[in-house]
């Protein structure tokens, strides 16, 4: 009788187990999708009105336009929609999908400010919005996404100053700023990304020296800096880059 009391228990605590386990996972599915459809309530033109007819609750969303999940959860890995001819804000509900790796937005006419909510996107590595109109200051906090290996935010209309939390994205490979409205001075804490390849902030408006820690970045293939105020120790810059094999410099005459 005991065994079979047990067995029963077992059995009931599986049952139990599975039925929260799968509640769950219908609810973050419900949660990435609600992220979607507040995407697209967002935008205010749609060309051809390609979102419009494919991202519809009587479509998976995982198989919408643009939208790739993951292969054993129902949970969106990439966002691709890039080149659309989109225009819109970015709501705040974006920060909810939380598995999201890379966020592709380039080539539309998206604008307004970046939601703090997109801080939350821990697993993000590849983040693309260049070719915008997004303005408002980088978030001070785009440090917490330590995963992030690619960042472009060239042509837009950021301001304020780059953020010294910069230097806890320990990964990251390329950081393309190019043509914004960012002010102020290099921080030195920038020469905390070691593993950076491509350093693009030209044609802002930096001013100040251009901090020796640069010279730190022992991966640095290219370091574009032209089109700013910069002053001093160009020279000394120069050559310390020479030194660890920098194979392009612009704005280092």
């Amino acid at each position: 009788m005991e065994k079979l009391f047990l067995c029963l228990f077992g059995f009931m605590l599986t049952q139990h187990c599975f039925m929260a386990s799968l509640a769950m996972r219908i609810t973050n599915s419900s949660t990435d999708e609600s992220a979607l459809l507040a995407l697209k309530a967002s935008l205010n033109l749609n060309p051809d009105h390609v979102l419009s007819i494919n991202w519809s609750s009587s479509l998976s969303f995982c198989n919408w336009i643009g939208v790739t999940c993951g292969i054993h959860q129902r949970r969106v890995r990439v966002l691709n929609l890039s080149d659309m001819g989109l225009s819109g804000t970015i709501p705040p509900q974006l920060g909810n999908l939380s598995f999201l790796v890379e966020l592709y937005l380039h080539n539309n006419s998206f604008h307004g400010h970046l939601p703090w909510d997109l801080l939350r996107l821990h697993r993000l590595k590849r983040l693309n919005l260049s070719y915008n109109g997004f303005s408002g200051e980088i978030p001070n906090g785009i440090g917490r996404l330590s995963m992030l290996q690619h960042l472009s935010f060239r042509n837009n209309n950021f301001s304020g100053s780059i953020p010294p939390s910069i230097s806890n994205l320990s990964v990251l490979q390329t950081l393309d700023w190019n043509f914004n409205l960012i002010t102020r001075s290099i921080p030195p804490e920038i020469g905390q990304l070691r593993r950076l390849k491509i350093l693009r902030i030209a044609h802002n408006k930096l001013s100040g020296a251009i901090p020796p820690t640069i010279s730190n970045i022992s991966s640095l293939e290219l370091l574009s800096l032209p089109g700013n105020s910069l002053s001093g120790m160009y020279l000394q810059t120069k050559d310390m880059l020479k030194k660890k094999k920098v194979k392009q410099m612009y704005g280092l005459l």
